[in-house]
């Protein structure tokens, strides 16, 4: 059973509660509210659905997809569960059973990279290499927005990607974050673009060894009152075939399009996700390099203020309703963390 504690304003420590090991990477996560039941995309084309705090956790796996699930969401009242990957389809099941009610093919043109719900779970949102990023209706399924804000290629001429997205708390602002750093800020209900942000720290080019770019904006969290806007994903880069880059985060009064902080802490590689505690004065982040990297935030003192390794390379992490409870997955592993 998952344990409902106090908060403490900023947490001190973090401990490794339990860490389940398997043959998969798991690219995205979606957890049931009051709830230790995750829905896990995974790299063998299934989503998961366990109660990773179970004495004798059982997976159940569902099929649909033909390549890496990267992003699953709960949606219309947690009733329904969507899912989307490489292969460019969303997948709309109930919760209940599995089964499924939908499938939306060639969502994207490209690879999905993430799919996320809004917190009233009345919209999903899905972005791609296609640089789109798309809303629909979590009930219906009917699309009600495409919104076109990031180029199709980098500066250099290559491919771009579109990796992160999030949803305020209040349902009213949608934000996208690319690989070179351009972040927009959506009006969520009506598709209009609010504001344009960038953040090129986040964008490495190497024009001489690999001839490549590495990088990108991959986490972005709204604060809970819906101010300021924490970017996540690595600094620059000296050896791009191991991400050998600082973790970085940026902090932004998106509004004003002002810059209030960035954070390089000692921890190497990218932060791939980004959680804010309920009273928007600290932040955790997880991703990695070649290994797992979990890092508090203090806003207040502008600061890292603790700097721990994971037992995997991190690619999505979940906060519980008091931010006592951290749920991550990543490669080959499931893990539970007690924040206090």
């Amino acid at each position: 059973m998952l344990r409902i504690l106090d908060m403490p304003t900023l947490p001190t420590s973090i401990k490794l509660l339990k860490d389940l090991s398997r043959p998969e990477i798991f690219f995205g996560l979606a957890r049931m509210p009051a709830s230790s039941r995750l829905f896990l995309g995974a790299s063998d084309g299934k989503v998961y659905d366990v109660d990773v705090l179970a004495e004798k956790p059982e997976w159940k796996g569902l099929e649909g997809h033909s390549s890496y699930v990267t992003g699953v969401a709960l949606a219309n009242g947690n009733q329904t569960l969507v899912s989307g990957g490489y292969d460019g389809k969303l997948i709309w099941r109930k919760v209940e059973n599995g089964e499924v009610i939908r499938t939306t093919e060639a969502a994207h043109s490209k690879w999905i990279r993430k799919v996320l719900a809004s917190p009233d779970g009345k919209r999903v949102v899905s972005i791609g290499d296609d640089m789109m990023c798309r809303v629909w209706d979590g009930e219906s399924g009917s699309k009600l927005h495409e919104l076109r804000g990031h180029e199709e290629g980098t500066p250099n001429h290559f491919p771009s990607m579109l990796y992160a997205a999030c949803i305020s708390a209040d349902n009213r602002l949608l934000a996208t974050g690319d690989k070179v750093g351009h972040v927009v800020v959506w009006d969520l209900g009506s598709g209009a673009k609010l504001a344009a942000l960038e953040a090129p720290g986040f964008y490495t080019w190497d024009p001489k060894e690999r001839i490549h770019s590495i990088g990108g904006i991959r986490s972005l969290a709204f604060s809970p009152d819906g101010q300021s806007l924490a970017i996540g994903g690595i600094g620059r880069i000296g050896n791009i075939d191991h991400l050998d880059g600082p973790a970085r985060v940026e902090l932004f009064a998106w509004e004003k399009n002002e810059k209030l902080h960035e954070y390089l802490g000692d921890g190497k590689g990218l932060i791939t996700s980004l959680a804010f505690g309920p009273d928007g004065k600290w932040l955790i982040g997880a991703g990695g390099d070649n290994g797992g990297l979990l890092q508090l935030y203090d806003l207040e003192a502008k600061k890292v203020v603790k700097s721990e390794k994971a037992p995997m390379h991190v690619h999505a992490l979940v906060l519980s309703e008091n931010s006592q409870s951290l749920f991550a997955c990543g490669h080959n592993k499931v893990a539970v963390f007690e924040l206090a």
